[in-house]
């Protein structure tokens, strides 16, 4: 089955959910082909799993003040500071049968797409069991994902470079971690391209289409005009209200 590779674009946060959730609709529904999206955050924005509290994981006020969207997933996992400048987001989007049934698997092979691409930039990452990337011990890309409809919707993160300051301000957990052993701490557990080897922007997404398209059949794509008519829906009625953001 031919792939619809999505290029980088930056979105809100209510926009991108519902990009998701609307390829993953229109996916179940045979409409679309299994799909590979690239995009950031504009504005940057804080995203909380489908199960959690916003106001236990996110400073709201801070959120305010400095302009940050914030959305719920569908996902599961935990709170996500997404930076604009700093991070590539990726969506795996395809039917079930496209990947194994064990989850920890699934997570493996495609978090091994971002091995592969960080290898393609001289770096050596490393699968870390459930959901996450390492280099040198430091976590470097994040991901989650969900299983609904027959359709398998996993996105994460690769950080391109980092604003712990901000990070903290926002997220209630980080505080506390900040309180305990302060930013060193941090520095111990997380990292991003550009503390690792200076490359352009620009060469970090040429890396990741090469590694997520390799042997596959694929072609560059965009929306629906279906799929922009139930993201347009998505983002207003569930990814921008607030019935939905603060649901618990």
């Amino acid at each position: 089955m031919k792939w619809r590779l999505m290029d980088f674009e930056r979105r809100t946060a209510s926009v991108n959910m519902a990009i998701d959730e609307a390829v993953s609709i229109a996916v179940g529904r045979g409409e679309s082909p299994p799909t590979i999206r690239f995009y950031g955050w504009e504005p940057s924005a804080v995203s909380i799993g489908c199960f959690q509290s916003v106001q236990e994981e996110v400073d709201v006020e801070v959120c305010r003040e400095i302009g940050l969207d914030i959305v719920r997933r569908r996902t599961g996992a935990g709170a996500v500071y997404h930076d604009r400048n700093g991070e590539i987001t990726y969506s795996v989007i395809c039917p079930l049968d496209m990947v194994e049934n064990d989850i920890s698997a699934s997570y493996c092979t495609i978090c091994g797409w971002i091995i592969d691409a960080l290898d393609l930039l001289g770096l050596q990452g490393q699968f870390h069991p459930i959901n996450d990337v390492l280099v040198r011990g430091r976590k470097i890309s994040g991901s989650a994902q969900t299983r609904r409809g027959g359709v398998l919707l996993m996105h994460g993160t690769l950080l391109y470079d980092l604003d712990p300051g901000t990070m903290f301000s926002v997220l209630k957990v980080g505080k506390e971690k900040l309180s305990d052993k302060d930013i060193m701490e941090f520095d111990e557990r997380v990292t991003c391209i550009l503390n690792e080897i200076e490359v352009p922007w620009h060469l970090v997404l040429r890396a990741l289409r090469v590694a997520f398209t390799c042997e596959k059949d694929w072609e560059m794509g965009t929306l629906s005009k279906n799929e922009m008519v139930q993201v347009h829906k998505l983002a207003v009625e569930r990814y921008g209200s607030d019935e939905w953001t603060y649901s618990r």
